[in-house]
């Protein structure tokens, strides 16, 4: 939960939630108006709290929602972001 206070990566998780496809980081800096290094401490947040994994791409990371997210986890998002 304490990562998903920040309002920066719950907008990034709703992004992701929403996506068919892994999202690259550099889109993420485009549509939120903030630095690569930034959305990248915001990723690593995720990432630690086990929502989110990610795959490199030539220079470019890509992300999307961990695929075997615990029922009570998706449940919780499914609320959160409805």
């Amino acid at each position: 939960m304490k990562a998903l206070s920040d309002p920066t990566r719950l907008t990034m998780v709703a992004s992701l939630w929403k996506a068919d496809a892994p999202i690259c980081i550099c889109d993420f800096t485009a549509a939120l108006g903030l630095g690569q290094p930034t959305i990248s401490h915001h990723m690593a947040r995720l990432r630690e709290a086990g929502l989110v994994e990610s795959e490199k791409r030539g220079i470019w990371v890509y992300y999307r929602l961990r695929e075997k997210l615990d029922p009570p986890t998706r449940k919780l998002l499914a609320q959160l972001l409805a």
